[in-house]
């Protein structure tokens, strides 16, 4: 797994993908320039199969995860938090009661979980194929899931089209093969379910167009083996047309799941094999596609060499927002002077607010960067406006708990803050979301006039519940504005139980 490094990123990094049919965990050494992986663990955990019928997470299902997760934290003593993420995929993204699972594993884990949304995981997937590939010509990538399938169009490192499609082979299990009986009937339903998905996305794909076909995950996987092992994959390895359908006829042979017996095939895919093969076959009959390459490469990978990208100050994160600054027509000068504000009372009073963590100051820069990205919507109420853009836009890099922060934090970056906005704001990130709150709302007023003049020299000293916020003599008055701005903004804060005072030195 080549990838440049430099000497003092060496070191045990991992991976944690709790997908919706099996966890995966990858422990990697950056080594002189290579990721070279350690160890590797995958266990069906099926949680996609585990929801009730509210759409909750069973105690069962939950008692799997955690199980598993239990022994994955044995190998994940040795690496630092910073060199770990944990995301999950479909079946977290679409369970009610996600949150009470993922405090749960983080918990168990000591670590974060990220939840990400389908464009992430596809995004990610082809950054773990794409450095599995020695050619760098145009590749349509498919990757099913147990509870979404995800394609992906990109050229060399590239993606061009990033979907996600709510199919995969355990959710189609419990909705064509509940009992595990297979029919014609069931099979022909299950594929003509996956060509009604994969229509949204048809003509988008066919337009960009690709050379190259790669399948990844476990389904594509256990179908390739099967087809090498019978005879049915082309000389070169690769899953055919032919193939498949003559998987088909042989599971039409069979009445249950528990009757299946074919080369190469685990004995913990059987259940699932039919819904999965029905979704490869409705992907080629929806592409016209006559054969398809397996890569290792998946979504673990994928995290693996994103994280490697954050260690060298390549966080795509950035580029997403500085896209959104662009598409949104951001005043820039007016960003940067606040940004820096931001980072200069961050610096001052980090310790006193415990905001030592670099995903605190990644942050706050990013809210500071991004305050005004609503005001092209309409400048009444901006930031509810840019608060929304943040929260639902699609942004390469970010979890949707990270995107559900940034957005709460320019929701409230002005005007008074409302009693259930505190209680989110709580509830979402703690009081260091308060304190990255109050810092932005301290930024932004400092510079509402939107002067080009030097800015004050400020000190902000704090306990966490008293800011005191210290200006040059006389600055003050000379700029009373500024004065009654921040006079109105300590009843705000006195509302949230801080207390704010001004003094000049």
């Amino acid at each position: 797994m080549p990838r440049s490094a430099t000497p003092h990123e060496d070191g045990l990094i991992a991976a944690v993908d709790l997908g919706s049919n099996s966890f995966h965990l990858a422990v990697a050494r950056l080594d002189h320039g290579q990721i070279r992986l350690v160890t590797t663990l995958s266990e069906k955990v099926q949680l996609a199969a585990g929801f009730d019928d509210r759409g909750r997470l069973t105690e069962d299902a939950q008692a799997r995860a955690m199980a598993c997760l239990s022994r994955f934290a044995q190998h994940l003593q040795g690496v630092s938090p910073s060199r770990l993420r944990i995301v999950g995929t479909n079946a977290l993204r679409v369970a009610k009661n996600a949150d009470v699972f993922a405090r749960k594993a983080e918990k168990l884990l000591n670590h974060p979980v990220e939840i990400i949304a389908g464009r992430e995981e596809a995004r990610l997937i082809y950054l773990g194929v794409s450095q599995m590939l020695a050619s760098n010509e145009r590749r349509l990538v498919v990757d099913i899931g147990g509870g979404s399938t995800e394609f992906i169009i990109g050229e060399k490192g590239d993606p061009l089209a990033t979907e996600s499609l709510h199919m995969g082979c355990v959710a189609f299990t419990t909705s064509f093969f509940p009992d595990g009986v297979i029919s014609a009937k069931a099979l022909d339903r299950a594929v003509t379910a996956a060509r009604q998905e994969i229509v949204s996305i048809e003509a988008a794909y066919r337009s960009i167009g690709w050379s190259k076909v790669v399948g990844s995950s476990g389904t594509i996987k256990a179908v390739q083996q099967i087809q090498q092992q019978l005879g049915l994959a082309s000389p070169d390895g690769h899953i055919t047309l032919k193939g498949l359908l003559e998987l088909r006829k042989q599971l039409l042979k069979l009445s249950h799941v528990s009757e299946i017996s074919l080369p190469g095939l685990k004995e913990d895919r059987k259940s699932i094999l039919p819904a999965g093969l029905a979704i490869l076959l409705g992907v080629f009959e929806a592409f016209d596609l006559q054969s398809m390459e397996y890569s290792d490469g998946a979504l673990r990978e994928g995290v693996l060499f994103d994280m490697v990208g954050r260690f060298r100050h390549e966080d795509i994160r950035d580029h997403s927002v500085q896209v959104m600054m662009s598409r949104y027509h951001v005043d820039r000068a007016q960003a940067d002077r606040v940004t820096q504000t931001a980072e200069q009372l961050l610096g001052q009073a980090a310790d006193s607010l415990s905001l030592n963590d670099e995903e605190d100051a990644n942050l706050l820069r990013w809210a500071a960067q991004l305050h005004e990205v609503g005001t092209t919507i309409s400048h009444a109420g901006f930031h509810k406006h840019g608060s929304y853009l943040l929260k639902y836009s699609d942004m390469p890099g970010f979890s949707c708990l990270t995107q559900e922060r940034l957005a709460l934090l320019v929701a409230t970056h002005r005007r008074k803050i409302k009693s259930e906005q505190y209680n989110e704001i709580i509830e979402t990130g703690s009081l260091s979301l308060l304190r990255l709150c109050a810092l932005l709302r301290l930024s932004v007023l400092l510079h509402h006039s939107r002067s080009r003049e030097t800015p004050p020299d400020i000190h902000l000293d704090t306990d966490g519940l008293s800011f005191e916020l210290q200006f040059p003599r006389n600055w003050l008055e000379r700029h009373p504005l500024t004065r009654e701005d921040f006079s109105a903004e300590a009843e705000t804060f006195s509302a949230i139980g801080l207390q704010l005072t001004l003094v000049s030195h």
